[in-house]
């Protein structure tokens, strides 16, 4: 299987914006073994600001584009250290995308990012893709990870995307201010009821909130690829994934 896993901000720092290194080791291992299995695996990371956010002592998230950028650039070489560290104690060799909003909406740009996707995945690296923060305005720009890791997913002509962030999955109203909201298992059809569903922004660290992920499901599931909202708390949460087990919410692929 060919399996793009998506990991927030807040799965991979905690509220101060410094590493969770008991998350991360924890990913890192877990994704290793998956990729042991036989399966293909692309990671996309947020946190490059976050980290930024925390390697350079700031008390909040910056508002002003210059600061957010230089905050990604601080963030993703810590990012991506720790990561070929974690992935090399387990044999697997990494190899970091950066795009921009142009890197996958123009036709030729779009099909070099392809071609280097797929022979990464050829050469049996694991390819780490994050939106390149440090040049990218454009609501920085993409806007939020959820929709650049639907976007791969759909390049790549994966089976199966997972949302790894810090809610369960999708709901029938907001459990944080409803006792009586009911996780949704399974979702079969976008209608407008579901997308009613989307709430504000996720974290404060962090771009996404439900909104975001139910427009990555669209995206998803209009190119016939399976989409998973999970916990991230618990990275081994993606073992029960491939197995089958009911986790989060499941958004089905349209099949042709």
């Amino acid at each position: 299987m060919r399996i793009v896993v998506k990991v927030g901000t807040s799965t991979l720092a905690h509220p101060t914006g410094l590493l969770n290194i008991r998350h991360m080791e924890s990913l890192c291992k877990v994704l290793s073994d998956i990729k042991n299995a036989g399966n293909e695996v692309i990671l996309v990371s947020s946190g490059a600001i976050g980290m930024g956010v925390g390697k350079l002592s700031l008390k909040a998230r910056p508002s002003e584009m210059s600061a957010k950028q230089a905050a990604a650039a601080v963030g993703q070489c810590e990012l991506m250290y720790t990561y070929d560290k974690l992935f090399s104690e387990y044999n697997h060799v990494v190899g970091q995308i950066l795009v921009t909003k142009s890197d996958i909406q123009k036709e030729e740009r779009k099909q070099n990012f392809i071609n280097t996707l797929f022979k990464l995945l050829e050469f049996d690296a694991l390819p780490i893709i994050n939106e390149n923060d440090t040049v990218a305005t454009e609501e920085i720009a993409i806007g939020d990870n959820d929709t650049l890791a639907a976007q791969v997913a759909e390049a790549a002509e994966a089976e199966l995307l997972v949302l790894l962030s810090d809610i369960d999955g999708l709901f029938t109203a907001d459990p944080r201010n409803d006792p009586n909201a009911q996780l949704i298992p399974g979702v079969y059809e976008i209608t407008p009821n579901i997308i009613a569903l989307g709430g504000g922004q996720g974290s404060s660290l962090g771009t996404g909130g439900m909104a975001t992920k139910l427009h990555a499901a669209e995206i998803a599931v209009e190119a016939g690829c399976d989409m998973i909202i999970a916990n991230g708390k618990d990275p081994t949460v993606l073992y029960d994934i491939l197995d089958g087990k009911p986790v989060g919410t499941r958004f089905y692929g349209k099949r042709g």
